[in-house]
């Protein structure tokens, strides 16, 4: 990808703290973007920050965001026009997981991961749409990026919340791409398979708690070797061409897409 291809772009990135969030945050930075980093973590957002403007490509702001709520969403918006001029990508990426049994999901269990995952993503979509459309079509082309899973395609017995808020994600990118393309907004997203970040090693630790493996560990090996084809598990350095190639130009002429960055989990 060349190194100034997302040059001028203002991109506002929520879950960036850490993981692939952080990891995108400075893979967009690197190739010449502006970008505004959103999470509840403001700690870990503004050492990302700090990391991407000592390096002197792009520029890097930080805010604290609540995705659950709409007021911090368009604070977020707001702050990205403020420091940079104008919004042209949001990149909805904040979420989380709690695995449970479907006998054991509760309304605690359910409604914090559809806040988080599904209704975020809408908040974040809206509110970025809103600064777009007022912008006008003409400064586009503009995008939305939602990251999806491979639970947008399919789900196991022990993560159906986070499942059913990944399934809600594939039915914003294609209803939303429907809603927007005639503002000159394009909707898109990646679904990652078994990542390792801090999300997941938290998610293997919850797994065991429940007795759905016997060691730490042992839930990453166990699908490396049995259901991912590529016979191992990812790290975010393995999702950011993706979600560069969405965030770029050469992606112009798509909308209502969700690709999977699985290494052969989920066939389509």
């Amino acid at each position: 990808m060349d190194p100034k291809r997302l040059k001028g772009k203002n991109i506002l990135i929520t879950g960036a703290a850490q993981g692939m969030g952080a990891a995108i945050s400075e893979y967009y930075a690197a190739h010449g973007a502006n970008v505004c980093l959103g999470d509840v973590n403001v700690v870990g957002v503004e050492e990302v920050a700090s990391r991407i403007n000592a390096l002197g490509n792009g520029k890097a702001i930080f805010i604290k965001l609540d995705v659950t709520s709409r007021a911090d969403n368009a604070s977020a918006v707001n702050a990205t026009v403020e420091a940079f001029g104008s919004i042209n990508i949001a990149l909805l990426n904040a979420g989380i997981n709690k695995p449970k049994f479907f006998m054991d999901i509760d309304e605690e269990n359910w409604d914090s991961i559809m806040n988080v995952n599904a209704k975020g993503q809408l908040f974040g979509m809206q509110e970025a749409a809103r600064q777009m459309i007022k912008q006008g079509k003409d400064a586009g082309p503009y995008k939305l990026i939602n990251v999806g899973s491979i639970l947008s395609r399919t789900t196991f017995d022990d993560v159906i919340p986070y499942s059913c808020s990944k399934h809600a994600t594939l039915a914003l990118i294609t209803g939303g791409a429907k809603a927007l393309v005639e503002h000159n907004i394009t909707v898109n997203g990646y679904g990652p398979g078994v990542v390792r970040t801090e999300l997941w090693e938290q998610l293997d630790k919850d797994l065991v708690a429940i007795g759905k493996f016997e060691k730490e560990g042992q839930s990453m090996d166990s699908l490396a070797e049995n259901m991912i084809l590529m016979k191992r598990y990812s790290y975010p350095e393995d999702v950011v061409g993706t979600a560069g190639f969405l965030a770029s130009s050469d992606s112009d002429y798509m909308t209502g897409q969700l690709f999977m960055i699985d290494g052969g989990m989920v066939m389509q």
